[in-house]
């Protein structure tokens, strides 16, 4: 069982582990050894989720779910299948845990009109001083 939050646990048969070659510098091992962990899970086929968590998932997440709607989370940090499979499991869930999080809407505002003047003040004393070293700089 991979325990998201107090509301959500997933369960073991819901997440698929692919091991692959790692690449990039290492030496023998890393040309050898299977390492680097890739976690898929398929958000459209989990009965964890409820269909508001999916769409948080799906609107938070969305560069790392493919168009065949499964999440891809990957590790090749550690030198171990094992290290990078509990790596891969805790940052699947660290990423459900921020996706899950309703993030308030924002409130529309206006600009406070003392501090519009104050903007276009200042746009007026820069144009200004550009155009005083510009008069100036011809005469010359």
């Amino acid at each position: 069982m991979i325990e998201v939050n107090e509301h959500l646990s997933l369960g073991e048969d819901e997440v698929v582990f692919t091991a692959s070659h790692g690449g990039g510098p290492g030496g023998q091992n890393v040309n050898k050894v299977a390492t680097r962990v890739t976690l898929w899970f398929d958000l459209a086929a989990s009965p964890s989720l409820d269909d508001h968590q999916r769409r948080l998932i799906q609107g938070e997440l969305a560069g790392r779910i493919g168009k065949d709607g499964r999440l891809r989370v990957t590790s090749r940090r550690h030198r171990t299948q094992a290290a990078n499979r509990a790596a891969v499991r805790q940052r699947l869930v660290e990423l459900l845990r921020e996706a899950l999080i309703e993030k308030p809407k924002r409130k529309a505002t206006r600009v406070p009109r003392r501090a519009r003047r104050k903007r276009l003040r200042e746009k007026r004393h820069r144009s200004a001083v550009k155009r005083l070293r510009s008069e100036r700089g011809s005469d010359e």
